[in-house]
Formats: structure tokens, sequence, C-alpha cells
């Protein structure tokens, strides 16, 4: 029997501009954040699957957004919390970072609407 690999997410083979590519970026996340708040996704699974080294890596060096650090590197810390802190606290850590990350997507994505908006106010 055949073990698949689980999809995984590398936006280096992504395609776009710097916009686009953030727009989809902060959508992603936001499918993730939602998909371990629901259980679907594990934080371990999610590091596997999007918050890896190749990633990481790729943000840093071409977005250059601090919103966009910050929701990876929350990511990417998320299994820690069960590793160093009692259950109850953990979960509640948990779910407050994955609050964050989502504040920060919509912040990403308001940064967008807000250029557009003036793209088109221009025109």
């Amino acid at each position: 029997m055949r073990q698949t690999q689980p999809f995984r997410v590398v936006l280096s083979e992504v395609s776009g501009n710097l916009t686009q590519r953030l727009e989809l970026f902060a959508l992603v996340n936001l499918g993730l954040a939602q998909s371990m708040a629901s259980g679907v996704l594990t934080p371990t699974e999610a590091i596997e699957r999007f918050y890896h080294t190749e990633n990481c890596l790729y943000v840093q060096k071409h977005f250059r957004n601090k919103e966009a650090q910050a929701i990876m590197s929350r990511g990417v810390q998320l299994p820690d919390l069960f590793d160093c802190l009692p259950p109850d606290e953990a979960r509640r850590e948990f779910y407050r970072e994955l609050e964050t990350i989502r504040s920060l997507c919509l912040k990403l994505l308001g940064k967008k609407r807000s250029r557009r908006d003036a793209d088109h106010a221009a025109a």
C-alpha cells in the first residue's frame, strides 16, 4: 500500500505580482486558521503543509512584510504551545494565536483593498 504525501503549498511556485501573492497568502492562512480551529488540521500538519522552512524563508525574502512575517512566526510556534504549557492554558493560547493570525490576514487584505480603491478613485 502506497502512502500519499500530504498536499504542501510552496509559495515560491505561486505566480502573480506581489499584491496577488500577498492576497493568496492571507487567504490561505485564513483557511489554515479555520481548519486548525475546527480540528481538521493539527498545528503539526499545518507546519508540514504550509508553515515549513521553505515558505518562512520565502516570506522573509520576497514579501518583506511585517504582518506576513508575524503570521509565519506564529504559525511555526503553534505546536510548541502544547509542549510547554498545561493543556487548558495551551488551548486558550492556541485560540488566541489563531485569532491574531486571522487579524493579521485581514489587515493584509485590507491594505490590498485600500490600494485597489485608491487606484480606482484616481482613474
